[in-house]
């Protein structure tokens, strides 16, 4: 088993370190050997830490380790020789902890990621997404990932708003500002399951379903407030339906206003609906057969129903 130059620490010219790793089935296997010529120092170091890291129980030997072999050459015949292998959670842990140029170079290059994450809320590696130099079942992903994050409810509203705040008539104390979201959230919702998000939930909330009919929540509890989210009671096709030509929607939206192009906000409401004739969808052209008070009457005495289920 070939496992050679499966990790490469070094430089670049502008002195950033960088890690190159060539995976197999998701990690990476190093003998005690290959771990010191990686972290250039003596295998009774790695030895050492490798005990440490097993005895302090950061990770669990039997999950981290596998036996192999390798062929030897001992005077003039081969001999296979078993050999223990370690994966990249052990390889990481030891280069937390190893004492030398190498190790000093990949506490560099992690904290410089950990940092980019706590800051952020994400890391990227931009070359290899861009070189198409991973599995496409990551990228692909990625790709879904981006998108419930970009379409969420708070991450949707502020680009509408953005967005519509562009308006040559733009008032944020007009009624016709304040009802602009919610009449863009019931367009689409609509265009996907022919109700508004009013009579999704007022429909699908029931108190005799497993969690209320709901098919996504944040917390261990159903609250109020997220038995009155549409979006939590759409099927998996459904969402991803939604995710899509909202995606699709704030795109379009986005070019607007980067070529600067004058539009008042009766003009964003007849593109929208052009938008989902262009994508062969129905047009909601009322504000539908529940109002957003009745569905918060109907959750409250559903949630009630269901909360006094839970004490039996």
């Amino acid at each position: 088993m070939d496992k050679n130059n499966q990790i490469i620490i070094y430089n670049t010219e502008d002195g950033q370190t960088k890690i190159e790793v060539k995976m197999e089935n998701e990690t990476v296997w190093l003998s005690q050997k290959q771990m010191a010529e990686l972290f250039d120092c003596s295998m009774d170091n790695i030895g050492l830490h490798l005990k440490n890291v097993y005895s302090e129980r950061e990770l669990d030997e039997n999950r981290t380790t596998e036996e192999s072999s390798v062929v030897q050459k001992e005077g003039n015949r081969e001999v296979n020789r078993p050999i223990r292998l370690y994966n990249l959670d052990a390889i990481i842990s030891v280069g937390y902890r190893i004492n030398s140029l190498r190790g000093t170079q990949f506490r560099i290059w992690a904290t410089q990621k950990l940092r980019e994450y706590i800051i952020k809320g994400f890391v990227m590696d931009d070359e290899r997404l861009a070189e198409g130099r991973v599995r496409r079942t990551y990228f692909e992903e990625w790709e879904e990932r981006i998108r419930k994050i970009r379409t969420s409810e708070a991450n949707f509203y502020q680009k509408v708003r953005d967005v519509f705040a562009t308006s040559a008539d733009y008032n944020p104390k007009l009624d016709y500002a304040k009802q602009f979201f919610a009449t863009v959230q019931n367009k689409f919702h609509f265009a996907i399951t022919g109700l508004t998000a009013a009579e999704i939930v007022a429909k699908r909330i029931d108190s005799g379903k497993n969690n209320l009919g709901l098919t996504s929540w944040k917390g261990e509890v159903i609250t109020r407030e997220q038995a009155e989210i549409a979006k939590n009671y759409l099927e998996e096709l459904e969402l991803k339906r939604l995710n899509l030509l909202v995606e699709q929607f704030l795109s379009f939206a986005e070019l607007q206003s980067v070529e600067q192009r004058v539009m008042y906000m009766k003009d964003w409401i007849a593109k929208l609906d052009d938008f989902l004739i262009l994508n062969d969808k129905e047009i909601l052209d009322n504000a539908g057969g529940v109002s957003h008070k009745e569905m918060e009457q109907k959750v409250r005495a559903e949630l009630a129903k269901f909360n006094q289920k839970q004490l039996k």
